[in-house]
C-alpha cells in the first residue's frame, strides 16, 4: 500500500468538522513556522463556505495576513471579512477575524472582577502593567480568557483559535494554572501583606529585614508597587481561577476540536506526536492533523532513482539537454516527497487513530482570501 493510500484510509476532512453545528469551537496548535495561522484563517474562509458564522481569533499574524483577509489591520476588536472571491457571489455564511491585544484583554477581566475604584487601582499600577504586558504564561492564558468571553458573549456559532507559536506545546496547556500559581505564590502573598498584618504580623520582625533586603534587590518603589497590587488584586483574584477553571472545561467538553498543525519535517513532527499525547493526557478531543507544504511530484509513477539514471543516459547521449534537466528536476523532487512520506508514515505509525490531512506546497504564499479558500477547500478534500 502507497504512502498516499495510507493517509486517504485514515483521512482528516476537516468539512465534516466545521458543517457540524455541534463544533463550537476549533483549536489550531502546534510549534511555531509551521502553518498555523494561515491552517485557522483558511479554515475560518472554509466554514463562512459551509454556511458558519465564523470566528478567528490570531495571536500574532504576520501583516501579509490581515492584508490577504481584506483588512489593514487587526485588533482586539472583531471585524468582519469580505470572503466574497474576485466579486463572486457572497457565501452562505460569514467570517470576522481578530488579533488578541493580551494586556487589553488582562485590563477586561480586572473592570468584570473588581469594583471601578479598585480596578483604577490595580490599571495604573506599574506592577501590573508589566505582569499583563509581558509575564511568560499571560499570552496564552488571555487566547483562552478571551476565547471564553467570545463563547459567552454568543455572536458567533464557531470560533476558531490560533494558538500562541509555544516554544513548548506545554505552555499553551499550563498557562492560567502557571499564571494562578504565580499570583497566589506565598512570596507574592508575604510581599504584599502590610508590614503590621498578615504575613508579617505572623512572621514577626525577620520578615522587615527580609523585606529590607528585597528591597535593595529590586528597588523599594517596585516593593511597593507588589504591596499595593497584591492588596488591590485580592478580590479579583478569585473570579480570575473560577473562569481559568471554567475556560478549561470548555476546552474539554463536546463541540471543542483540536486541530494540531504540523509541517513534514522531523522537528516539526516531533512536537506535533508530544502535542497529540499531551492533548490526550489531558482529555482534550483531538479533531486530526494538518501536514501543511507537501510535495507530490506529477508523475507519481517515476521513481526519483530511475529518473536520475534516464537523465544521466540522455546526458551521455549529448543531446535532449530540456528532457535531462527536467528529469532531474523530477529526481530532486521524488527525493524530498520519499523524504517527507518517511516522516509522515512514522507520524501515522505513532498515532493510528488520529486522522490527517495533506496541504500541498504552495509556490508562494497566500496572499489574499481566493488563496486561503484554496486550503481550505483542501482541508475538506474539496
Amino acid at each position: 500500500m502507497s504512502g498516499r493510500e495510507r493517509s486517504a484510509a485514515v483521512a482528516f476532512d476537516a468539512d465534516a468538522l466545521l458543517s457540524d453545528r455541534a463544533t463550537r469551537t476549533v483549536v489550531c496548535c502546534g510549534s511555531g513556522g509551521v502553518g498555523k495561522t494561515t491552517t485557522a484563517a483558511a479554515m475560518g474562509v472554509r466554514a463562512a463556505e459551509l454556511g458558519r458564522d465564523a470566528l478567528v481569533i490570531t495571536v500574532d499574524p504576520a501583516r501579509r495576513l490581515a492584508q490577504s483577509m481584506g483588512l489593514r489591520e487587526l485588533d482586539n476588536t472583531p471585524r468582519p471579512v469580505d470572503t466574497a472571491e474576485n466579486g463572486g457571489p457572497p457565501v452562505p455564511g460569514s467570517l470576522h477575524a481578530m488579533m488578541l491585544d493580551m494586556k487589553r484583554t488582562f485590563d477586561e477581566i480586572v473592570e468584570a472582577h473588581a469594583d471601578p475604584e479598585r480596578a483604577q487601582q490595580i490599571l495604573a499600577n506599574p506592577f501590573y502593567q508589566s505582569l499583563s504586558s509581558s509575564f511568560s504564561g499571560t499570552q496564552e492564558y488571555m487566547a483562552m480568557e478571551k476565547l471564553g468571553q467570545l463563547r459567552e458573549a454568543g455572536g458567533w456559532d464557531l470560533i476558531i483559535v490560533d494558538t500562541p507559536p509555544s516554544r513548548s506545546a506545554l505552555d499553551f496547556l499550563d498557562a492560567p494554572e502557571r499564571l494562578g500559581r504565580f499570583l497566589d505564590s506565598r512570596l507574592i502573598r508575604i510581599l504584599g501583606a502590610p508590614p503590621a498584618t498578615g504575613a508579617f504580623k505572623v512572621l514577626g520582625a525577620g520578615v522587615g529585614m527580609v523585606t529590607g533586603v528585597i528591597a535593595k534587590v529590586v528597588g523599594a518603589q517596585m516593593l511597593k508597587d507588589v504591596q499595593s497590587f497584591v492588596a488591590a488584586f485580592d478580590a479579583v483574584f478569585g473570579g480570575f481561577q473560577e473562569r481559568a477553571e471554567r475556560t478549561y472545561r470548555l476546552l474539554q467538553a463536546h463541540g471543542t476540536g483540536f486541530v494540531v498543525v504540523a509541517a513534514p519535517e522531523d522537528d516539526a513532527l516531533r512536537e506535533a506526536e508530544y502535542f497529540i499525547e499531551r492533548l490526550r493526557t489531558d482529555r482534550m478531543p483531538v479533531a486530526g492533523i494538518v501536514l501543511n507544504r507537501v510535495h507530490r511530484t506529477a508523475v507519481p509513477d517515476l521513481t526519483g532513482q530511475d529518473a536520475a539514471a534516464a537523465a544521466a543516459e540522455l546526458d551521455g547521449a549529448g543531446d535532449h539537454g530540456l528532457a535531462a534537466a527536467a528529469l532531474r528536476l523530477h529526481a530532486d523532487r521524488a527525493r524530498v516527497q520519499d523524504r517527507e512520506q518517511r516522516l509522515m508514515d512514522r507520524l501515522a505509525a505513532a498515532q493510528p487513530g488520529v486522522p490527517a490531512v495533506e496541504v500541498p506546497a504552495r509556490p508562494v504564499d497566500v496572499h489574499d482570501v481566493a488563496g486561503l479558500a484554496e486550503i481550505g477547500r483542501a482541508l475538506g478534500r474539496g
